[in-house]
């Protein structure tokens, strides 16, 4: 099953539609956030309890692969662990270059962001 996701600029935004895919069903360990900027991806985890995608999603050997890598690799690589394929990870990555903030939903059917 392909993960779900839908890129944001706005944060209150982001929050909101975390929020309305929560009342929906979908389980917290199911829920991620990406972003360039690591503090704005602390913060926004903290605002809204998403996950991050770490050692748990990637493995330990792919996060030991990570600290060589560049951050752009590195949101690949994580990407592709979580079930996208290279080209969508790839034209994800591009826009977070712009400043987005990628939302991710796991093991979900059909989501409604």
């Amino acid at each position: 099953m392909n993960p779900k996701f839908k890129l944001f600029h706005n944060d209150e935004t982001l929050k909101e539609s975390i929020d309305k895919i929560r009342n929906n069903g979908v389980r917290d360990e199911d829920i991620y956030i990406l972003s360039h900027d690591n503090d704005h991806v602390r913060r926004s985890r903290k605002e809204t309890d998403a996950n991050k995608v770490g050692v748990k999603v990637t493995g330990i050997g792919t996060a030991t692969k990570n600290i060589f890598r560049s951050k752009d690799d590195k949101l690949v690589s994580k990407m592709k662990e979580i079930g996208f394929d290279v080209k969508k990870a790839e034209e994800l990555e591009e826009e977070l270059d712009k400043g987005k903030t990628l939302l991710i939903v796991t093991n979900q059917d059909e989501v409604t962001f």
